[in-house]
């Protein structure tokens, strides 16, 4: 199937499993995770009725957005270094990947600096794995005040990458650990925190099944990746 296809594909399992739920699929949006693929692709997917897309590098994003309709909205969703935030907050609507108060505050200074108000997610280490980034669900707890003190970014809520496993129902006890914690953290906060980022191509009808709003789908309607070397 060609783009147009997979990506219609994509947004019927979405109602799906929206349905399944006992959810309103309107309450899910699509990230079409469009890293590593040319622009063709992502223009092929906008022509389809796709809006929102999601890329992993800022080099990557800077070379391909100027090529794109303006009405693209993208969101960061890879681990973003601090000496590319400068560059991609003007570009990007969302940030999904802030895993440390650092990264945070970082941000904050800059767009202070830069005069904006960018949203961002928390990322959440749900599987407990040393090589993952993320906050662990207790640093965050401890943090939360401090990171909601910040006077520029706006925390919409929390995004979690679950180590893979060969079924996906075994990922969907992580998607409620962060569903659980987003709620607890709501509620003893008495901040909203509307965003749950969580789901990929292999297991986002699970997720979304677990309260997902956003699901990051590439390789579901691009086609598989090619891997390139870590930007520098």
């Amino acid at each position: 199937m060609d783009i147009a296809n997979r990506l219609t594909e994509t947004l019927d399992r979405i109602n799906l499993a929206a349905q399944r739920g006992g959810r309103d699929p309107s309450e899910i949006q699509l990230v079409a995770v469009s890293k590593t693929h040319p622009p063709e692709a992502v223009q092929e997917a906008f022509e389809a009725g796709q809006r929102i897309f999601g890329e992993s590098r800022v080099q990557e994003l800077l070379a391909k957005a100027p090529s794109l309709s303006s009405a693209i909205r993208w969101h960061f969703i890879g681990h973003l270094q601090a000496n590319k935030i400068r560059k991609m907050l003007p570009l990007c609507e969302l940030i999904h990947g802030v895993d440390s108060s650092d990264l945070a505050r970082d941000i904050d200074r800059i767009a202070g600096e830069l005069g904006l108000f960018p949203r961002i997610l928390l990322e959440v280490n749900v599987s407990g794995e040393g090589t993952k980034f993320g906050f662990k669900p207790d640093a965050l707890r401890e943090q939360i005040d401090e990171l909601l003190a910040l006077p520029r970014v706006q925390v919409e809520g929390l995004m979690a990458i679950p180590a893979p496993v060969a079924d996906p129902e075994d990922v969907r006890p992580a998607f409620r650990l962060l569903r659980e914690l987003r709620d607890e953290i709501s509620s003893t906060t008495g901040t909203p925190l509307p965003v749950l980022s969580m789901g990929m191509s292999g297991d986002y009808e699970i997720a979304i099944e677990e309260g997902a709003t956003l699901v990051r789908v590439g390789t579901a309607i691009f086609g598989h990746r090619p891997r390139l070397k870590p930007e520098a």
